[in-house]
């Protein structure tokens, strides 16, 4: 829950971000369905959540 909450808040900053730039492009395609994703938890977030997770997981703690 706590991952969730701070994902919604990351997308929806980076989002703002660049949606104020007018920056347009698929990084920005790609975290506005991310934040979607998160923020309505729709069926489709089981599976991203728990590939977000796993990407998570990976990565090494220093």
């Amino acid at each position: 829950m706590a991952v969730t909450v701070s994902l919604v808040l990351l997308f929806g900053l980076v989002l703002f971000f660049l949606l104020r730039s007018n920056s347009l492009s698929a990084g920005a395609a790609f975290v506005a369905v991310m934040f979607g994703f998160f923020l309505a938890s729709t069926g489709a977030a089981g599976p991203i959540t728990n590939l977000t997770t796993a990407v998570i997981q990976a990565i090494p703690n220093p």
